[in-house]
C-alpha cells in the first residue's frame, strides 16, 4: 500500500520543552548559518565580479555573479534528494549536522582561489565548480532544518515557527553577514577590500561550521521520526520506502508540481527583494560599503520581523489566504518602492525603501515551509519539502541574473526589477489558487 493510500491526520507526538527548544535554535540557526555562507557572495557580488568575472559593462560582470549564485541553486535539489533520503530513512539530525558543516567548510575554501589576473580562466572554472559542490550541502541544509523544526513545535504555532526558520533564519543570516560585511570594510578600506576584504568574508564560513557542530551536539530527533521508527519497531507501520522515488510516482507528481509554483514565487521574490539589495544600493544608490551595510543590517532586522507576523498570520488565517494576500501586496508596492528607493537621494528616504522592500520580500515565502510540510507525510517530508523548496528556490534565484541581463544599465534595474516581479507574482497567485488549504493536515 503506497504512501498516499495511508495518509491520515496523526495526533502530534508529545514533545519535552526541551526538545522544543533545542529544535527550534537548531532550525533558526541552521537555516541562518546556511543562508549566512551565501549571503556572503552577494554582498560582495560587485567585486568579485571584477576579480573573477570581468566584463565591459558593470552589469555584465553583476549578471555573472548572479550566475553563479544560481549555480548553486541548481544543485540544491541534488543535495535535496541525497541528503532528503538519509533524513527520512535514517534521521534528521545527522543529515543537518553533515550539510551544515559542509556548507561552512565550502564557503571558507573560495577565500583562497586565485582570481583572473593571477591563473587567467582557471580561476572562474574552480571558482564554478566550488559553487556546485556547496549548493549539494545547502540543499541538504534544507531537508533537515526546514523538517525538524517543525516536526518540534505545537501545532497552533507552526506557522509562526515556518516564518521563524524560512524568514527568521534568512534574516539572521543576512544580519551576520552584515556585520561580517561591516567589520571586513572597516578594516579594510576603499581598494583594500578588493585584496583582502572580500577573501575574509569567505573565510568567515568557519564560524558556520563550528556554530554548527556546537548547536548539534545536544539536539535530538525528531519526535514524528522517532514514532514512525518506533511503530516500524513494532511491526505497526510501513516498511522504509525510497522517498525521491514515492515524489515522483503518479501519486505524489501533481502535488509536486503545484508545489513549485508557489516555491517558485517565493523563491524569486526574496532573491529580487533582500538578496538584490546589496547590489541595488551599491550599483543603482552608489552608496559607500559602511552605509550600506548599516542598511542592510536593519533590513535583516525587518526581515525577520515580517517572516514571523506573517507566519503567525497564516495560523490564523490559513496557509492559502496569507498567500493571496502576500502575493497581491508584492504586485502594486514593491514596483513602487524599487522606482522610488532609485530616485531618493538621502539616506534615511533610501534606509525607509530598504526596509519596506525586505518586508515584502519576506512576507511572500513566510508561510512556504510549513505550507510543505503539511504537503506530505513523515515518511517523505523532508524529501518532499526540500525538493519542492529548492527546485522552486532554484528557478526563484536564477531572476536576479535575468534582471541584471535585461536591465542593460544601472539606470533601468528598477524598471527590470519591477517587470519580473509583476510576472513571477502572478504566477505565484495562481499557485496559491491551484493549491488546497493544508492548515492543520499535518500527518
Amino acid at each position: 500500500m503506497s504512501i498516499a493510500e495511508t495518509r491520515s491526520i496523526e495526533a502530534a507526538p508529545p514533545v519535552g520543552a526541551r526538545q522544543m527548544r533545542n529544535a527550534t535554535i537548531a532550525s533558526v540557526l541552521g537555516w541562518s548559518l546556511d543562508l549566512f555562507d551565501l549571503f556572503i557572495l552577494l554582498y560582495v557580488a560587485p567585486v568579485v565580479g571584477a576579480l573573477f568575472f570581468p566584463a565591459s559593462a558593470p552589469t555584465l560582470s553583476l549578471a555573472a555573479v548572479y550566475a553563479s549564485f544560481a549555480v548553486t541553486l541548481l544543485m540544491r535539489p541534488v543535495g535535496s534528494a541525497i541528503f532528503g533520503h538519509y533524513a527520512d530513512v535514517h534521521g534528521r539530525k545527522s543529515a543537518m549536522f553533515t550539510a551544515i558543516v559542509g556548507v561552512g567548510v565550502s564557503t571558507a575554501i573560495f577565500g583562497v582561489l586565485p582570481t583572473i589576473e593571477q591563473a587567467g580562466y582557471l580561476a572562474p572554472v574552480l571558482f564554478l565548480i566550488l559553487r556546485l559542490i556547496q549548493g549539494i550541502f545547502v540543499g541538504g541544509v534544507v531537508s533537515s532544518t526546514h523538517t525538524i523544526g517543525t516536526e518540534s513545535v505545537s501545532p497552533e504555532r507552526r506557522g509562526a515557527m515556518s516564518g521563524l526558520i524560512g524568514g527568521g533564519g534568512a534574516g539572521i543570516g543576512a544580519l551576520l553577514a552584515s556585520f561580517i560585511f561591516l567589520i571586513t570594510s572597516s578594516i579594510f578600506p576603499g581598494d583594500a577590500f578588493a585584496v583582502w576584504g572580500w577573501r575574509c568574508m569567505f573565510f568567515s564560513g568557519l564560524l558556520s561550521s563550528l556554530l554548527g557542530w556546537f548547536i548539534f551536539s545536544s539536539l535530538e530527533e525528531s519526535p514524528f521520526f522517532k514514532e514512525r521508527q518506533q511503530k516500524r519497531a513494532a511491526g505497526v507501520a510501513d516498511k522504509p520506502v525510497a522517498p525521491v522515488k514515492e515524489l515522483f510516482s503518479a501519486s505524489w507528481r501533481n502535488v509536486l508540481l503545484l508545489n513549485l509554483l508557489v516555491t517558485f514565487g517565493g523563491g524569486a521574490g526574496y532573491y529580487l527583494t533582500s538578496g538584490y539589495l546589496p547590489s541595488f544600493l551599491k550599483v543603482v544608490n552608489k552608496i559607500p560599503n559602511h552605509v550600506s551595510s548599516l542598511i542592510l543590517i536593519g533590513a535583516s532586522i525587518m526581515a525577520l520581523i515580517s517572516a514571523i507576523a506573517v507566519g503567525a498570520l497564516s495560523d490564523a488565517i490559513g496557509r492559502k489566504k496569507t498567500f493571496l494576500v502576500a502575493g497581491a501586496c508584492m504586485i502594486v508596492l514593491l514596483p513602487i518602492c524599487y522606482f522610488r528607493m532609485a530616485a531618493a537621494t538621502d539616506t534615511g528616504t533610501i534606509a525607509f525603501y530598504a526596509l519596506a522592500i525586505a518586508f515584502l520580500g519576506n512576507a511572500g515565502y513566510a508561510p512556504i515551509l510549513i505550507f510543505l510540510n503539511e504537503r506530505f507525510p513523515t515518511e517523505i517530508r523532508a524529501s518532499g519539502t526540500g525538493l519542492s523548496w529548492n527546485i522552486g528556490f532554484a528557478l526563484g534565484g536564477m531572476m536576479p541574473t535575468f534582471v541584471s541581463l535585461a536591465a542593460g544599465g544601472p539606470s533601468q534595474i528598477p524598471m527590470s526589477l519591477s517587470v519580473f516581479v509583476v510576472v513571477i507574482f502572478a504566477i505565484y497567485l495562481i499557485g496559491a489558487l491551484l493549491n488546497p488549504e493544508t492548515k492543520g493536515n499535518f500527518r
